[in-house]
């Protein structure tokens, strides 16, 4: 029986270089290299999302006045504070001040020479039970009372210190998910994944209806997480936080605090989805660990279509201050050290493969849709890849859970095995990238380095391209291999592969002998990436991606030129819808999906027969498959 090949026929979502949709964020990774109309196009995008202009009735506009702008004018006006306020970069106040972080500083009262502390306060101030010392008169005014103790006592008191990290990938300046549809008591975690998900959904550019029409309920599936959870004060983080504050936990912190919510929430509103759904967790590795699940699930014909992908929002100081106490983050006073300089330079925080001190926390929400090449042609989408296989290993005995092992040596050679029986060995010598995991850690920056090297020469690769996304998106966790997914599919539409600016030299210490890491962008076009991921924990995967071209010519060589054809006809329909909402969606107008509490479906309405299952809302039917798996054991 043939496999069915899982097609990229759609993608999106939001990190510190904007939307991802279209390849927008991967172009501010290589603005400098664009044309000047796509670096124009670029930065008025970023301008809208960040608030500096406005876009109505086809013309830019200034936010305050409403007054039409020059748009060359402006942009050169504006250009500076888009780059600054996008990537890494110092973390902004609209998350936290890092010079001066709540704390809670404990101090131990007594009386002088032993003489008993009093003080005033409300009575119903006043905890329940009394500690043990204390000795409460009621004042005349009746609400105030006198606390005699007899005792020294442990009190705490709000204070503030000064976080030793201060940079991370945030979304670019003025751009709040929040804004974006009614989000009441959301995490940040939750509305990354409403907003990223609309835009995969929408950068198809077919109707998600038109997509139920060819397909039955059972054959969609959903795969995502985060592996933080949601930390923030609406999440877990709020929860935890409550019962040391004096406050009261809400009765919506724990729920949507889990890590499995992300999923939860594009099946509950946005695809309205009773498909299959899940959420695997592997650390940094988590989105090669949920594109596994979707292309197995297209591989054998259990599902058709599969949204896959992450959202995860690390940047609080809970997170911050759990992966600095491992000693895992840039500081500043680290990078004041690897940079040689007195004032730090945070948008050159994150330095993979490069003299560095620790790696640097991003936010970010990207999302794949994957169809079975059949279907992809049936509809007319967009081809922007193919994702053949993720291989996945774990490191054995170890000394430490943090130390490096063989796993990712594993990954990595099955990888471009497989892949080389699709493209040929010299497709993979001559035509293939890696999208380095690139941590920017001294560790990573050997293990990783040698791991590459020794497969490069197992395959007699002379001098293999080496990319890494984190230099200017940060590391975010769950959604880290996404985004090193998302800036494949941007280098295999413009032929370029984005270097890594933010280190002046490479690290003496790297294994590089049949490796080319470029500090700057390079013309390259490629067949294959291999997506790499180092998960803490010994959580290692390694994806395959294969470019346009090549899965193209896949499904003209499988479906013939009359199919092949037909698909090339209904494409252009195809684009003229996307190619509109990303018009819209430079303008601002980003058509977020939110549908709560619409369309509910009424499970008395449910028909249930010998022969399927009609759900209300879906044209087609959930057929009983028949189960041939174990005729032979019967």
């Amino acid at each position: 029986m043939k496999s069915h090949l899982p097609v990229i026929v759609g993608f999106g979502g939001y990190n510190a270089a904007g939307r991802s949709s279209f390849h927008h964020g991967f172009r501010r990774t290589v603005l400098q290299s664009l044309p000047a109309e796509q670096r124009q196009e670029t930065l008025a995008g970023l301008a809208t999302m960040m608030k500096l202009v406005s876009y109505s009735n086809g013309r830019y506009c200034c936010t305050s006045s409403g007054e039409p702008l020059d748009l060359a004018a402006t942009l050169q006006r504006y250009s500076p504070q888009i780059l600054a306020d996008t990537l890494v970069r110092r973390i902004e106040k609209r998350y936290f001040d890092v010079n001066a972080v709540p704390w809670q500083t404990p101090i131990s009262l007594s009386g002088e020479g032993g003489e008993p502390i009093t003080f005033i306060t409300r009575r119903r101030q006043l905890p329940e039970p009394l500690p043990a010392g204390w000795q409460v008169e009621a004042l005349a005014e009746g609400h105030q009372v006198r606390v005699t103790l007899s005792e020294a006592a442990q009190f705490s008191a709000t204070s503030f210190r000064e976080l030793p990290v201060k940079s991370a990938g945030q979304l670019p300046s003025g751009f709040e998910p929040a804004e974006l549809y009614h989000s009441r008591f959301h995490p940040r975690g939750l509305q990354l994944a409403i907003i990223g998900a609309t835009d995969a959904l929408r950068s198809m550019g077919i109707d998600w209806p038109c997509v139920l029409q060819k397909v039955s309920p059972e054959q969609i599936a959903v795969f995502s997480g985060s592996i933080m959870s949601q930390l923030d004060e609406n999440g877990l983080g709020g929860m935890l936080q409550a019962r040391l504050k004096g406050t009261r936990v809400s009765a919506k912190q724990c729920p949507l605090g889990l890590n499995s919510m992300p999923t939860d929430f594009i099946n509950a509103y946005v695809l309205g989805s009773v498909g299959t759904s899940g959420s695997v967790t592997g650390a940094c590795a988590t989105f090669l660990y949920n594109l596994q699940k979707g292309i197995e699930q297209i591989n054998t014909g259990r599902a058709r279509v599969v949204l896959v992908g992450n959202s995860e929002a690390p940047i609080t100081p809970e997170c911050i201050e759990g992966y600095s106490a491992m000693g895992a983050l840039a500081t500043e006073e680290g990078l004041r050290r690897v940079q040689g300089t007195e004032e730090v330079d945070f948008r050159r925080a994150s330095r993979p493969f490069g003299e560095n001190c620790g790696f640097t926390l991003g936010e970010s929400s990207q999302y794949l849709i994957l169809m079975d090449d059949a279907l992809a042609l049936e509809l007319g989408a967009e081809i922007y890849g193919a994702a053949t296989d993720v291989f996945i290993h774990a490191d054995g005995f170890k000394k430490s859970i943090s130390a490096p092992g063989p796993g990712n040596l594993l990954t990595l050679a099955r990888a471009v095995q497989s892949a080389s029986q699709l493209v040929g060995l010299e497709g993979i010598r001559k035509r293939s990238f890696v999208q380095a995991h690139g941590s920017s850690t001294p560790a990573n920056r050997v293990s990783e380095s040698h791991l590459i090297n020794r497969v490069a020469e197992a395959f007699a690769i002379e001098s293999w391209p080496l990319v890494a996304v984190k230099a200017y998106l940060g590391h975010s966790l769950a959604t880290a291999s996404a985004d090193q997914m998302v800036s494949a599919l941007g280098s295999f539409a413009y032929g370029l592969l984005p270097g890594i600016k933010t280190i002046d030299k490479l690290a003496d210490d790297l294994y590089r002998s049949h490796l080319d890491i470029a500090l700057n962008d390079r013309e390259y076009q490629a067949d294959v990436c291999f997506i790499n991921s180092k998960g803490f924990g010994g959580n290692n995967a390694t994806g395959v991606v294969l470019s346009p071209a090549i899965t193209q010519k896949m499904l003209h060589k499988r479906h013939g030129s009359a199919a092949f054809n037909a698909w090339q006809k209904r494409l252009e329909g195809t684009r003229e819808q996307a190619a509109a909402y990303d018009k819209r969606a430079l303008g601002g107008q980003f058509d977020i999906i939110y549908n709560f509490g619409q369309d509910l479906i009424d499970e008395q309405a449910v028909e249930l027969t010998m022969q399927g299952i009609t759900v209300p809302g879906y044209p087609l039917p959930i057929d009983y498959q028949q189960d041939k798996r174990f005729l032979d054991m019967l």
